[in-house]
């Protein structure tokens, strides 16, 4: 694969006096998950005649394609495929030692270090923890402000012990600015002092860990909510779906997901199910497993798995219902935000940063993590009691139109541009 060209004199007025800042978007990877849907839906709503962004990514894929599509300048910056493909929950004190790759990494910083540089950027925004640390060094080696978005929980039950701890004490040095896309995100970077959901700025904390310099701010990811109809509606009347979306993956409960629903079969035959999401991350054996799962317990006639599907305002009107499994802590839960866009009432497992997007008994139902039966139950609950269901469904939609648009996402990362700017 060619990599795109480091410069090019057209982002360059003749001069090189520049009208608006330019705003570098770091992130590790090209996949489209997450973090990338929340970046690009970010990168779709900053005001460009204020700001000009620039993104480079360390592989090229579907987020490249997107972004060009709605007229970002984007740059492949290829990193080595052993350091690039390196899953998180497989780091530790033996990554870190080898040499080799070590080596790799800093050369790349030195590449990427000039890449900002020659494209005279103004402040980097990483966007994934490999961004955050690669990107980051680079932009204080090129006397760049830095930005870190951190969407991972910095967890020992999320990653390796030592890389958690190496990585929050990289954010007590590196990043000018932290923007968690959750206050539990947030907490897990000892950064946070309080128990809060709200938006809230921590500046200058003094933590049990050490001091940190660095501003910090709770800024939830949000939605463009014109994509999302009004129109709910009471169905009632037609097939109960249940669903559960996202990439298939251990933690994200699948199996959780179909245990429950051999239970709510017994009482509820009729009921559907459906798993919509692919596997990532080299995570095929627990696909394998998942499959088995569902003919042991004899459901494969009311379970489905249908992979990965595209368009997702379709899938989330085919649902009754939407549930979210996550058997650790989610940092954030972006597909229960769109659900309830959707209007649809929502069984969450209540951990990481879910309780602050769903208001238990108002917008949905919060079950422990990996605990079936109590999934199944608040599943059997949603799907008898539909006029709750329904007022449910109807509150979360008017929630996500109050605290989750994208409008207000890009308002408070615009504020902290401007901060940085000044400074």
């Amino acid at each position: 694969m060619t990599a795109e060209p480091l410069t090019d004199p057209n982002t360059i007025p003749a001069g090189g006096t520049k009208v608006r800042p330019r705003i570098l978007y770091v992130d590790h990877t090209a996949i489209i998950s997450g973090g990338e849907i929340a970046l690009l839906n970010l990168l779709k709503t900053i005001d460009r005649t204020l700001y000009e962004p620039i993104v480079v990514l360390f592989t090229d894929g579907p987020l490249a394609t997107e972004l060009r599509q709605i007229g970002i300048e984007t740059h492949i910056l290829e990193l080595d495929p052993a350091i690039a493909n390196t899953r998180k929950d497989s780091l530790g004190v033996s990554t870190l030692s080898r040499v080799k790759d070590v080596w790799k990494a800093m050369k790349f910083v030195r590449r990427l270090r000039q890449f900002m540089i020659a494209q005279r950027v103004d402040l980097v925004h990483a966007n994934s923890l490999k961004a955050d640390l690669l990107g980051g060094i680079a932009a204080r080696l090129a006397g760049k402000k830095v930005i870190w978005h951190v969407r991972d929980r910095i967890a020992d039950d999320y990653l390796p012990p030592m890389v958690a701890r190496v990585f929050r004490l990289a954010g007590r040095m590196i990043p000018h600015h932290i923007i968690a896309n959750s206050a539990a995100t947030l907490r897990t970077m000892g950064l946070a002092e309080e128990d809060d959901a709200s938006d809230v700025v921590y500046s200058g904390l003094s933590t049990t860990t050490g001091q940190t310099n660095s501003a910090t701010r709770v800024i939830h990811d949000g939605l463009d909510i014109t994509r999302f109809s009004n129109d709910s509606t009471d169905n009632q009347d037609r097939t109960p779906v249940v669903g559960l979306l996202g990439r298939i993956s251990p933690w994200k409960g699948q199996d959780v997901f179909v245990r429950a629903a051999a239970m709510v079969l017994k009482d509820l035959p009729h009921v559907q199910f459906r798993i919509i999401g692919k596997v990532m991350f080299g995570e095929e054996e627990f696909e394998k497993k998942l499959h088995a799962l569902i003919d042991e317990l004899g459901v494969g006639g009311q379970v489905r798995c249908l992979g990965f599907r595209s368009d997702v305002m379709t899938v989330l009107s085919e649902l009754t219902l939407l549930v979210h499994a996550s058997t650790s802590g989610e940092p954030f839960g972006q597909v229960i935000v769109e659900g309830m866009a959707a209007g649809l009432p929502v069984v969450a497992t209540n951990g990481g940063g879910v309780p602050e997007i769903v208001v238990e008994g108002e917008t949905g139902l919060l079950v422990p993590m990996g605990d079936a039966p109590a999934m199944a139950d608040a599943i059997r609950r949603m799907l008898t009691q539909p006029t709750l269901a329904w007022k449910m469904g109807e509150a979360g939609r008017l929630r996500v139109e109050s605290k989750f648009t994208i409008k207000q996402t890009a308002s408070k990362v615009e504020h902290i541009y401007r901060t940085l700017l000044r400074k």
